[in-house]
């Protein structure tokens, strides 16, 4: 670029020891131009600084371009680029008041054609076919100007996608992305009748003062102190340091006026009213939840954990929680300070941080875990085995749905530091944790105890852990190695793991009490009270039975996508979808967008938890993580659409319930269209809860129909069996066969009549393995309608009434359904 446009050699390049700058290609290239490829020292950016402060002044600029527009982080890449722009035309004292633009190309930069970056902007609509009465303008964000293109960007807010236009109207007071404000009291904190009420809390229990009055910040501790409670091995270790900032946590607000400083009347900081058609509290209601339920979803709504060292280090709570966690790490002798032995690896680590949350909503305490990062060991030397049960979601749903109906008590515990008690076998060597490596100190842990982030450490505590449960006179069950069972004098109590999160349930309190306290002096486990907030799923339990949603991943991920703000869908996908590998004809996206579909679909795929009405749609997104297109994302983006029709949508688990045992099955028949392969779907309820669903493309292409239906009901059969053993663990006596409803005929007819021909002798390992077991009478499969078949949800998209009238029958509730009535 500059000797073709401007006629200069460059001679040297200065960079720091980044290995994109360093490639075979790029030094081949630097050798055919006799061009010098200069590095800075390691760790030392001032002998780079020119380049060092001009990425702090784009970064600075960036933000404040992102924060005025209110834009999402997606869009950072915008708001560099922009700042890039604007920077390079305005004077700097370092050219004389000249511009970079003036002293590059010798003449005054044009700046009729700026306009506000964020604002709301209309772009010409060229597509073809446009009715006469049809909108012409295209409603979009503006986010900057194209290089190679004499237009401005435009981000457009229907089809989500970017594009270049010349012809564009902007409204610059007006910035789309701007989320509502309101002076009105919050409704999560407004009164009303309780509807959700912990019906295993005493009645006249007290539930003590606000939110503020009970959130105790630990108190400051010097270097000195945290230096004396460290052991010898670690004392040389310095505690972070950085300006005390303690986290916010206030609720009430003065009635006081305030007036602006004088010193900002210079500023411009008027923000355009809201004009969000679709707030999100319309759409999600707090008024049905007891007051106390209330607050528990107020404290874990409002707070936010970093999600790094350098932000958590800013506030004294977490610098304390870090030096906790140090201490208990010192204290049971986890590691001794080495030097690194010739030939060894090093393991990374890295902080992760967490609230923990009292059944009042109350902060608990602030945790700060250390970890390794186990993806740098290698196997055959830092680690052998490696596998390590943990509770399948619907070994989750499947005990809460008997625990509502036989009236079980319910509590969580969380084993504090749970993978230190598990013992290290193998020899491995971990670098010293961020924060607390003295300067020019190379030594690094020599571990003898097990750390969170190994890969063989799960598997030691789980070992650890079961021979005590064992010892208490609990059995494993062998549907699944995380759940735990004591029988004993006709009284119940279930123990089941989630790695250090352990759910107690159980009819028998004396004995839930021994387990505890057992429990207690043996790993210093936190009884956290009845369950409320397990893995990201929030608890409500009342009268009616136990509802499970993900409310609060739900907003976050609306948020963090931009979606907020969007008009909500009615369906999750299309019903006559053309969602389709791609081609040559597709449009592909980019790296960075493909990647952040895949975070997106991945997260998703973890909202299918509670929430079966997405299931379908979902798995038809993962099909294409590989190479998504712009109508892959288009998909994608509806998903979150319809999430923020219902955001704290979920299931109920009734407590007036016969504990009946039903299956659905269904499939299409060569739905998909690249591979013609079928999809089969199955629904499982517990008497009306649901327990568990699933949607599958099938691994082969389907020569008929009934091959297809066939196909699904074996994989039904598969999980029916399973859930039926899970069922006798849990105290769950099923007299009767389970009665698996299918709609095609033939496939009842193969299943029930041991006859082979052409058509079926390619599937006979599926028809022995269903028919043994409606032999056996475990299995009895039944006609049903296509109208009446539940798992017609899980394998096609749905529309209209049809969609709604199955919704309705799933079990799904939403407590949070807003009073204002949505769109």
């Amino acid at each position: 670029m500059a000797a073709t446009q401007f006629g200069q050699q460059v001679a040297r390049i200065r960079a720091d020891n980044g290995m994109e700058f360093q490639t075979t290609s790029l030094r081949s290239f630097y050798d055919d131009h006799g061009i010098i490829l200069q590095t800075s020292c390691t760790d030392t950016p001032q002998q780079n600084g020119v380049v060092e402060r001009k990425h702090h002044h784009l970064l600075e600029t960036a933000r404040a371009l992102r924060f005025r527009a209110n834009l999402p982080l997606q869009f950072w890449g915008e708001c560099v680029l922009t700042a890039t722009y604007l920077i390079n035309r305005l004077p700097t004292k370092v050219l004389q008041n000249r511009t970079p633009y003036e002293v590059l190309l010798g003449r005054q930069p044009p700046y009729d054609h700026l306009r506000v970056f964020g604002c709301l902007a209309y772009g010409k609509d060229t597509h073809k076919g446009l009715s006469k009465f049809g909108e012409r303008g295209r409603r979009s964000v503006f986010v900057g100007y194209p290089a190679s293109q004499k237009g401005y960007r435009l981000f457009d807010l229907v089809t989500r996608t970017f594009y270049t236009s010349r012809d564009v109207h902007f409204v610059e007071g007006s910035f789309p992305y701007h989320t509502p404000t309101s002076s009105s009291p919050s409704p999560m904190l407004s009164a009303s009748a309780p509807v959700v009420d912990d019906e295993l809390v005493a009645n006249n229990e007290d539930h003590g003062p606000s939110i503020e009055a009970t959130v105790q910040q630990p108190p400051a501790a010097s270097p000195a102190d945290l230096n004396k409670s460290a052991s010898p091995s670690l004392g040389e270790c310095p505690s972070p340091v950085a300006p005390v900032e303690q986290p916010v946590h206030e609720v009430r607000r003065s009635l006081r006026s305030r007036q602006v400083p004088r010193r900002l009347d210079s500023y411009d900081v008027e923000l355009p009213p809201s004009n969000v058609p679709y707030p999100m509290s319309n759409f999600v209601c707090y008024t049905g939840f007891s007051p106390r339920h209330r607050s528990f979803l107020a404290a874990v709504s409002s707070q936010s954990e970093p999600s790094s060292y350098r932000e958590a280090v800013r506030y004294e709570a977490w610098r304390v929680a870090m030096q906790r966690e140090i201490d208990a790490l010192v204290g049971n002798g986890t590691w001794t300070l080495v030097s690194l032995p010739p030939g060894k690896r090093v393991v990374a680590s890295k902080w992760v941080y967490k609230i923990k949350y009292t059944p009042d909503g109350n902060i608990e305490r602030y945790k700060a875990r250390l970890v390794a990062k186990g993806f740098t060991q290698t196997e055959g030397i830092d680690y052998e085995d490696t596998f390590a049960p943990v509770a399948k979601l619907v070994s989750v749903r499947c005990l809460l749905a008997v625990a509502a109906v036989r009236g079980w008590a319910v509590h969580q515990l969380d084993v504090d530091n749970a993978f230190l008690h598990g013992d290290l076998q193998e020899e491995v060597y971990m670098q010293i944790p961020p924060g607390f490596a003295a300067p020019g100190d190379t030594r690094v842990c020599r571990l003898h105890k097990s750390i969170y982030g190994l890969k063989q450490a799960s598997r030691n505590w789980y070992a650890k852990f079961t021979t005590t449960l064992t010892g208490l006179g609990f059995q494993r069950s062998n549907a699944d190695y995380s759940l735990f069972v004591r029988r004993s004098h006709g009284t119940y109590v279930v123990a089941l793991i989630y790695v250090d999160d352990v759910i107690l349930a159980g009819d028998d309190s004396v004995f839930i009490q021994q387990v505890k306290d057992t429990l207690h002096r043996q790993f210093g486990i936190k009884n956290l009270g009845p369950l409320k907030y397990f893995l990201g799923i929030e608890v409500a339990r009342s009268r009616a039975g136990i509802a499970l949603s993900q409310r609060k991943y739900t907003l976050d991920l609306l948020r963090d996508s931009g979606f907020s703000g969007s008009r909500p869908s009615v369906f999750p996908i299309e019903k006559h979808h053309s969602l389709t590998r791609s081609d040559e004809s597709s449009v592909r996206v980019s790296a960075e967008e493909a990647a952040a579909y895949r975070r997106l679909v991945g997260r998703l795929q973890y909202l299918t938890v509670t929430r079966p009405d997405i299931v379908y749609a979902v798995n038809i997104l993962s099909r294409y993580v590989h190479a998504p297109t712009v109508a892959h994302v288009a998909g994608a983006e509806r998903v979150l659409l319809y999430l923020k029709r219902a955001p704290g949508q979920g299931i109920l688990l009734p407590s007036s319930s016969s504990l009946q045992f039903t299956a659905y099955c269904d499939a299409d028949w060569g739905g998909c269209q690249s591979t013609r392969r079928s999809t089969s779907g199955y629904f499982v309820t517990l008497g009306g809860a649901p327990v568990s669903w699933r949607t599958k493309k099938q691994s082969v292409v389907a020569r008929s129909s009934a091959e297809a239906e066939y196909r699904a009901m074996a994989s039904t059969v598969s999980e029916v069996i399973w859930v039926r053993a899970l069922l006798g663990d849990l105290g769950v006596r099923l007299t009767s066969p389970t009665v698996l409803y299918c709609d095609n005929q033939a496939a009842l007819h193969i299943a029930a009549n041991p006859v082979f021909h052409e058509r079926t002798k390619h599937v006979e390992m599926d028809c022995y393995f269903v028919r043994d077991h409606v032999a056996s009478h475990e299995i009895m499969p039944r006609k049903i309608s296509s109208q009446a078949q539940l798992a017609d949800l899980f394998t096609k998209g749905l529309a209209g009434d049809r969609f709604h009238e199955l919704l309705s029958k799933l079990g799904i509730c939403n407590l949070h359904a807003s009073v204002c009535g949505g769109v």
